[in-house]
């Protein structure tokens, strides 16, 4: 009886985690991103420690979304020189803010991020 209720506590536990993250992914921005690096930090924390589980899905989207965010980010800021970079900053705060909530709301719903 003690390891079902260890278990439904870390399942709980995780929840909250990923809650977390996404909360302060979405506050990053006003930040100057110091919250959103933290997030990503918690995330790997925290993947680590919920292998199979539904929950490592959503830090491993927190994971992705941070790295590809930052990538894309940085290319797409020399190309705003040329204008081009313009539109893909406005899809890349986009498509960070679509994956950001989905999960959000996925988390707070108990499911799985895909």
């Amino acid at each position: 009886m003690a390891n079902v209720e260890q278990g439904a506590e870390r399942a709980h536990s995780a929840r909250l985690m990923a809650i977390i993250a996404y909360v302060l992914f979405l506050v990053g921005w006003p930040t100057l991103h110091v919250t959103t690096v933290i997030a990503v930090i918690l995330a790997y924390v925290q993947r680590g420690e919920t292998p199979g589980a539904l929950w490592e899905s959503h830090f491993t989207n927190v994971i992705h979304t941070f790295w590809i965010c930052l990538i894309v980010g940085v290319v797409a800021i020399p190309l705003c020189f040329f204008l081009v970079g313009i539109p893909i900053e406005i899809l890349l705060a986009v498509w960070f803010l679509y994956r950001t909530i989905k999960g959000l709301l996925r988390a707070i719903d108990n499911m799985p991020y895909v």
